[in-house]
């Protein structure tokens, strides 16, 4: 009876067979079974049976309902039934080239028994539906993403989402595209994905707290393999033409935060911190600096607030030599304030490191101010003064990085780094045979 079940490729009657196999044995017969139903969907649009085709569809995107299997094997399901879903969507093209309304089918798609099989259909017109513009862009869009709130499992969720995403990519009212105007304008297409955006960070946060405690270290393991699920929002939030600094200071920004610290998860809010520092220019960071410091402060205990930050100074280090003073007091000051603060709480290895990059910001984009570069290195020193002499072999070898920095930078000139007040300070912390 189980191998029948098997054969037949019902994802919902497989459920419970399938959750006693590993993932690989459950693999297979789910892509046997999306095989199978989208022959069947194909034969059906063929002939122009939609009502029979939505059935197959819906059978077929039903194997997206599994609990048997982990990320990287959940994700080929989901390429599989999507790249066959195109097959319906062109369908859908086609309907309304003759002339059929698309708010119809939206309706009609909407009949399906469950919720995942239905929202999935309701994207997949929902695509053809905002490029036909029956409807104001923004309503429908508005409309998917409330949606896509029926389905509350993590990993089922963020890639429904993640779905979303992909057949709104090109048809956001975005500044200068063609559905802006009265499909609505930038700030709407930024609403809408910081809305899905808020969503998916939580169905990924959630994850780690579903099943036994015993297996925590496999869901962090699996949430890891997602993180790019969830920062192609942040991926898109950045390509869109309206989103200029003006209005990144203005809209994104500060509602953008808002979201990546009320997740309260150190390892998403790592990461997503991590994802804003490089899709953004730089001269965004610089211009809401002062936002973006104040926000670090408010992260979980969690979250390594160290990473954040010497990712942010490392980005920071794109700043061309050129600015003049005025940046570099806008930039590396708040900057080296915000380290000293966070400094006194955080472990050696973090706080040279911190050091090191704020070396190398004072280096690469502010060469002329050399009191920049003898604060990182009194940073330092300052750190190590109740030491005494460095004994522990990595934080060695951060400081000789520190004090090679400078030499590298000059083409080895001797006579700049003695020049340095913090130089022959910090030097002082080695042992004699490490100082050479």
């Amino acid at each position: 009876r189980q191998k029948a079940i098997v054969v037949r490729g019902a994802g919902v009657g497989r459920r419970s067979v399938c959750h006693a196999m590993s993932a690989a044995e459950a693999l297979a017969p789910a892509k046997q079974a999306i095989k199978q139903q989208a022959f069947y969907m194909k034969k059906a649009l063929d002939q122009r049976h939609l009502r029979t085709a939505l059935h197959h569809a819906a059978t077929m995107i039903g194997e997206l309902r599994t609990s048997a299997l982990g990320p990287k094997a959940y994700y080929e399901v989901y390429i599989d039934v999507t790249t066959e879903l195109r097959h319906l969507e062109e369908f859908f093209e086609a309907e309304h080239e003759r002339g059929r309304p698309m708010v119809e089918l939206y309706e009609l798609v909407q009949h399906a028994g469950n919720v995942l099989p239905r929202l999935y259909l309701l994207l997949a017109v929902g695509r053809v539906f905002l490029q036909s513009k029956e409807a104001a862009a923004k309503v429908v869009l508005e409309d998917l993403v409330e949606h896509c709130k029926g389905v509350q499992q993590p990993l089922r969720g963020l890639f429904l989402r993640n779905y979303l995403l992909q057949c709104t990519r090109e048809r956001l009212p975005d500044t200068g595209s063609d559905y802006e105007g009265e499909g609505g304008t930038v700030s709407d297409a930024i609403k809408i994905v910081l809305a899905n955006f808020g969503e998916m960070a939580k169905l990924w946060v959630r994850m780690q707290h579903q099943g036994p405690a015993a297996n925590k270290e496999q869901r962090e393991k699996e949430r890891a393999e997602l993180k790019v699920v969830v920062g192609g929002n942040l991926h898109r939030l950045a390509s869109l033409e309206g989103v200029t600094l003006q209005v990144y200071t203005a809209e994104v920004v500060q509602p953008l935060l808002e979201l990546i610290v009320s997740c309260k998860d150190g390892l998403a809010q790592e990461y997503l911190l991590e994802c804003v520092c490089q899709v953004f220019p730089v001269a965004y960071h610089t211009a809401t600096l002062p936002t973006l410091l104040r926000f670090l402060s408010w992260l979980s205990a969690a979250a390594d607030e160290s990473a954040i930050l010497s990712h942010l100074i490392s980005r920071l280090c794109a700043l061309e030599p050129a600015d003049g003073e005025t940046e570099a007091r806008d930039v590396f000051t708040p900057v080296a304030d915000h380290v000293e603060r966070r400094c006194a709480s955080l472990r050696l290895l973090p706080s040279l490191a911190l050091a090191l990059a704020l070396a190398r910001l004072a280096l690469e984009a502010y060469e002329a101010h050399t009191e920049y570069l003898e604060r990182a290195l009194s940073l330092a020193s300052t750190r190590l003064e109740s030491l005494g002499v460095v004994t522990e072999k990595r934080a060695v070898a951060v400081v000789q990085d520190l004090l090679s920095l400078p030499l590298k930078r000059k083409g080895g000139d001797v006579l700049y780094v003695l020049e340095l007040t913090e130089w022959p300070r910090l030097v002082s912390r080695l042992r004699p045979h490490e100082q050479r």
